[in-house]
Order: structure tokens, then sequence, then C-alpha cells
């Protein structure tokens, strides 16, 4: 940017927190009712930045206790938002709070929020762990075989897409900036196509986040000023200033906001879904809700949305594959098998705060949790499908065997719309959907007017 603003330096990640924070309550903080659910939402949204200004700046000084801090600090904000979501489907009474600005000023600042996040993103740094993968993604191209160790390059990534985890991640606010960056720039000048393919690909997915929370805002809530709202925030907070250039946190999250944009279409909804479960595997903790939601009508068109966009990324690892056994690892790793037992495990887990044995209770406890949304609430909504898709999003944080609580993206945009819904309780799949593959339009009928 300081090829364009005379001058212009980016705003460091701690007076981005101090400037959000200010700009956050002074433009959605109700005054005239303080102790509304809304403000207390705004106070939590807030505290998740020290958490991960703690985990930025251990990673940066080499300070393991630092950081450790910072992830316990994130799972504790966490756990405080997953009761604030479950507990959301019984809060009927929902008083139209609008934001503090009129919606053109809104827009304005959200435009303007967009254009610096996506200058961020182009003139991102990569760190050199960052650079984990690109090696095996040389074997991937090529059709050839990893070699002996390369295969655990994949696995740091987590599940999902093999070639989805080989783009370089993009640091766009780091804290610190060290003499490592010429090493790196050398490492990127032979990786430019992936380095161009991760920021593209970032760009896209945060403009379609934006765009598809004012377009849920619009169709949905039938209110435009609340989608504007919310996505202002989502523009506003911390973590999209210092994480938005991470294809693995924004991808699935655009894909996860489209499928709601397009819940009336089961079919649309179920290959988002799909694409989302290809992607990072996470999403498929979403299907007992969003089966449950479709339960009455339109189960059908979103299951076999699902199954086809599955079916299909499956086949295409084929492309990538030599052999039966590299297309048997590349199946694991997309269907999370080698987030089971890594073999090393980074974050909460590898700090020894508590034992690593007790992921798999709290896998446990996870799968419970999503099981039991099927069938509960009994009648689920609009606003349903929301807040628990953004609680379940959130639990897998505390499953993550690498950077839990760090992936804010995957459910902070279903987050806000619901922190901003009002009551959709007639939104439901009966009244919504159409018997067929195409909602029928009701007749609008005219006023006939005494002569």
């Amino acid at each position: 940017m300081g090829e364009y603003l005379f001058q212009y330096q980016k705003v460091h990640p701690t007076t981005w927190v101090y400037l959000s924070s200010l700009l956050t309550i002074g433009l959605f903080f109700k005054f005239s009712r303080v102790w509304s659910v809304r403000n207390l939402d705004l106070l939590g949204l807030i505290m998740l930045a020290p958490g991960l200004l703690m985990v930025e700046y251990g990673l940066a000084q080499s300070s393991p206790q630092v950081e450790q801090y910072g992830y316990v600090w994130l799972f504790v904000t966490g756990a405080l938002f997953m009761i604030r979501l479950l507990l959301d489907p019984i809060m009927v009474r929902r008083p139209l709070l609008e934001p503090n600005l009129s919606p053109g000023a809104m827009t304005f600042l959200g435009v303007a929020a967009v254009l610096f996040l996506l200058a961020n993103v182009l003139n991102s740094k990569t760190e050199p762990d960052d650079l984990i993968g690109v090696k095996s993604a040389e074997h991937v191209q090529s059709l050839e075989s990893p070699e002996p160790g390369e295969e655990q390059d994949l696995a740091v990534h987590g599940p999902g897409y093999p070639l989805l985890h080989l783009l370089p991640t993009l640091s766009t606010q780091a804290l610190m900036i060290d003499a490592r960056d010429t090493q790196q720039q050398r490492e990127l000048g032979r990786d430019r196509v992936r380095v161009a393919t991760a920021r593209i690909t970032a760009i896209l997915s945060q403009l379609a986040i934006v765009t598809g929370m004012v377009l849920i805002g619009y169709r949905h809530f039938n209110n435009i000023r609340t989608g504007i709202a919310a996505a202002t925030l989502y523009l506003l907070l911390p973590y999209s200033a210092q994480l938005s250039g991470r294809v693995g946190h924004v991808l699935p999250a655009a894909l996860l906001v489209w499928a709601v944009v397009t819940y009336r279409r089961p079919f649309i909804a179920g290959v988002f879904i799909g694409l989302a479960i290809s992607a990072i595997y996470y999403p498929v903790f979403l299907l007992p809700l969003w089966l449950g939601f479709y339960w009455q009508r339109g189960l059908l068109r979103f299951s076999l949305g699902v199954a086809v966009t599955v079916a299909i990324s499956i086949a295409s690892l084929a492309f990538i594959s030599d052999s039966p056994a590299s297309f048997w690892a590349y199946v694991q790793q997309m269907f999370g098998w080698t987030s089971l037992a890594p073999d090393r495990l980074e974050g909460f887990w590898g700090f020894g705060i508590i034992e690593p044995a007790y992921r798999y209770p709290v896998l446990v406890l996870l799968a419970a949790f999503c099981l039991s949304l099927a069938v509960w609430p009994a009648q689920k909504n609009l606003g349903t499908l929301l807040s628990c898709s953004a609680a379940v999003m959130l639990a897998t944080q505390f499953w993550l065997p690498t950077g839990g609580g760090l992936y804010m993206a995957w459910y902070l945009p279903l987050m806000l719309l619901t922190i901003f819904r009002p009551n959709l309780e007639d939104r439901v799949a009966l009244s919504v959907l159409g018997e067929g593959w195409f909602p029928k339009r009701k007749p609008k009928f005219g006023v006939v007017q005494a002569a």
C-alpha cells in the first residue's frame, strides 16, 4: 500500500485491537440498553483478541508459555460462546437493535475495510513454517510418490483435501519481522504460482463471505441493514486482519456461509456442505443438524447434493495418485484419519496442559453433541440452523490437534449472523421449501377496490 498511499504503513496488530474494539463499541453497542445480550456478545468478541495476540506473540518470540496462555484464553472464551449459542434457540424475544450508523455509512466503512483487507493479503508475508508441504506438492503435481517422511508434511496441515493444504499460508499481520525474510523470499521465488493461487483463493473467499452475509440479511432476514452490520463487524475484528490470508480458514467459511444463503435450494446447499467436507473434513459434524432440518422436506435433495459432491472429490484424487496406495493415503487424509493419532500435536494439546489422551473423550462428546442435534430442537428453523451450525464448528476447535481455537473463520460469520438475526421461527423447511426441486412461488393477489 505504500506505493499508492503516501507514507502508508501497516497498522500493528496490537494497535488494531484497540482501534477495532473502540469502533465495535461505537458502532454496535446499544448505550440505551447496557445489559442487553447484544452488548454482552460484543464484549465477548472483543475478548477473543487477547488470546489471538498471545498466540501470535508466543510464536514470534519463541515463548511457549505465552503461546500456551493464549490457547487457554481462546478455549475458555470459546466455551462461553458455546453456551451462548446453545441458549440462542430459546431466546424468542429478539428486539430489533440496529447499529448506530446509517446503512450508507456502514456500507462505506465496510467497502473501505474490504479494500484494506485485500491489500494486506496481496502484500502478505509467508513464514518459514508456512511452506511445509511445498516439496510434497511438487511430487503431487508431477504424479510422483512422496519420499519417505514427506507424507507427514501433508498430515501437519490436518485433515482435508491434499492439494488445498499444500498451498502456502499467508500471514497478513505478523507481529514481528526478522532476518529470515530474505530466506523466505528466496523460497517464495520458486513457488510464485502457489503463493499467487493462495492469495487469489483467499481474496475470493473473503469476498464470498462478505457478500453472503449481506445476502442473508437481505433475503432471509428481510433487513439488508442487518446483513451489512454483521459483515462490517466481521471485517473489523482483529482476527480478520491477522489471519485473513489463510486459505484453510476462509475457504470453508465461505462455503458454509453460502450453504446458508442457498438453504431454500436443498441440493445446492448440499453441494456447498459437501465441498466444505471435502476441503477440511470437519463440517461432516454438521450433517445430523442439516439432515434434521430437511427431515420433513428436502432430505433427499440435500443428501444427494452432499453425496455427489463428496464422490466427485474422491474421484478427483485418482488424477493426482500414481498407485492405489497413494490414492488410499489421500483418501485417509481427506477424511480425517490422520488427525486421530497425529505424530505431533500443536496448540493447546501440544503443551501438556492436559494429557493428550483426553482428546478422545472430547471427540466422543463432540460426536454425541452433533448426533443430538438431529432431534433437538425438534422444530428446526433458520435461526437454529445458524446458531447450531456455529456451535458445531466452534466445538470442533476443542478437538483439533493443531491450532485449535485459531480457526475462528469457521464459526465467526455464522455466529455474527446469529447475534444480529431477528426472530426466524417461521423459517422452517415445510414453509420455505417447495415439494419438488424448485420452490414454488405463491401467487400474489391484488386488492380489489370497490367502485
